[in-house]
């Protein structure tokens, strides 16, 4: 079983991968090219680039993936712009969540 996981840079998403790699698992995980890798350090996984507004690195990333862990946010205190969080948060999970249905991913499991 192949499981990614998006978000797995941060505290929560790289908690994920470490359970999943634990329960025997092998996790890809999808990274920006500038992601901070520190919560990665040690952990067995698959890194693959792209991002969340990109659908041919979804493609790519989710392709052999049984499983989608759905993990990542744009989030902060205060933007100038705000319309970035909408882009990510909301239009790069729709484009992730309509990928992983082109593609037939089994189950895909979304943090809030």
């Amino acid at each position: 079983m192949k499981a990614l996981v998006t978000g797995a840079t941060g505290f929560v998403g790289a908690a994920v991968a470490r359970a999943l790699i634990d329960a025997g698992t092998d996790v890809r995980v999808l990274t920006r090219p500038d992601s901070d890798l520190r919560n990665l350090a040690g952990l067995a996984v698959e890194q693959v680039h792209g991002d969340l507004r990109d659908r041919a690195s979804l493609r790519r990333a989710l392709a052999g993936c049984q499983q989608l862990y759905h993990v990542a946010a744009h989030y902060a205190l205060w933007a100038k712009d705000p319309s970035v969080f909408y882009d990510v948060n909301v239009t790069g999970t729709r484009t992730l969540l309509e990928t992983a249905r082109e593609v037939g991913t089994e189950r895909i499991v979304y943090t809030s």
